[in-house]
């Protein structure tokens, strides 16, 4: 699968650090940390809510597809 996260990109672009991101969205660093590093199998749609809600972007900002 080659899905690609880009949730370090939208961190930088609003200057926001991955503590900082766990404490608005609720979820542990180690979570956070699993997504952002592309690591993760899944992700549930409410918890990409809440980052997009937090970093104020779209899902597409966020998660992009590339043909491996």
């Amino acid at each position: 699968m080659a899905i690609i996260v880009n949730l370090d990109v939208m961190m930088a672009k609003r200057k926001m650090s991955l503590n900082e991101l766990s404490k608005k969205v609720g979820l542990t660093l180690s979570n956070l940390s699993i997504l952002k590093t592309g690591k993760a199998k899944a992700i549930r749609f409410s918890t990409l809510d809440a980052i997009c809600k937090t970093l104020e972007c779209q899902p597409g900002d966020i998660l992009e597809f590339s043909e491996e």
